[in-house]
């Protein structure tokens, strides 16, 4: 029997979609065809305006509607500290905790040569240079109310890219001021998790828990 061209071609954009296999996409397709079309129409609106009503913050490169987004122009937020995630969802999670009071800055992925992810394919350099500003212009920063950055605090996943990803930006920030503290999360995410599957108390531990990186790290 031949499936309808409408139903393969959703059919084929679900496959592309991460964790959703054959059988996945083709119950989704079939159920979304029983949907009244008004449900439709809003569930269409909805990925067309996805990309067209969000941005990348031009600080920490979250996703946002305003630019800067909302933890970066919010006052109460302590501007010398910088937590830096692999993504957006790690952001949530930590959010989540209520624990932490600091700034962000959202790699948007992880070093992997196997997969030609080097650092110049995630936002690597705009974090180094969001340090560099930061360590240069301590007067200029004063005078608009932000603090000078003095603890990098690296929350990458405990994986092997994302052991490869902090130990590549604690040499490359410790080139750019060695008093700079920087940290690495705890124990408590356990070896090849990530982040915004832990849960709120295994996150506290590992932000409590934080130690400092050396310099053959």
């Amino acid at each position: 029997m031949r499936i309808p061209r409408p139903l393969t071609d959703l059919i084929e954009s679900f496959q592309r979609l991460p964790g959703i296999g054959p059988k996945t996409a083709q119950r989704l397709s079939y159920y979304l065809l029983h949907v009244p079309q008004s449900e439709l129409d809003d569930f269409s609106d909805a990925v067309v305006n996805l990309k067209k009503n969000t941005v990348i913050c031009s600080i920490c490169k979250n996703v946002s509607e305003s630019q800067p987004c909302d933890i970066c122009t919010d006052i109460s937020r302590n501007k010398s500290q910088i937590l830096v995630i692999e993504q957006p969802l790690d952001l949530l999670a930590i959010e989540k905790t209520g624990k932490y009071k600091g700034t962000y800055h959202v790699l948007h992925g992880s070093i992997n040569p196997l997969d030609n992810i080097g650092p110049d394919e995630i936002y690597i350099s705009d974090l180094l240079s969001r340090v560099s500003q930061s360590l240069s212009e301590p007067e200029a920063l004063r005078a608009g109310g932000q603090s000078q950055v003095t603890e990098i605090i690296i929350a990458t996943n405990p994986t092997m890219e994302g052991d490869a990803t902090a130990m590549y930006l604690n040499k490359k920030l410790k080139i750019e001021n060695s008093k700079l503290e920087i940290t690495r999360l705890g124990m408590g995410i356990p070896t090849g998790a990530d982040l915004e599957y832990a849960d709120e108390m295994t996150l506290t531990q590992a932000l409590e828990g934080r130690r400092e990186m050396s310099q053959g790290e």
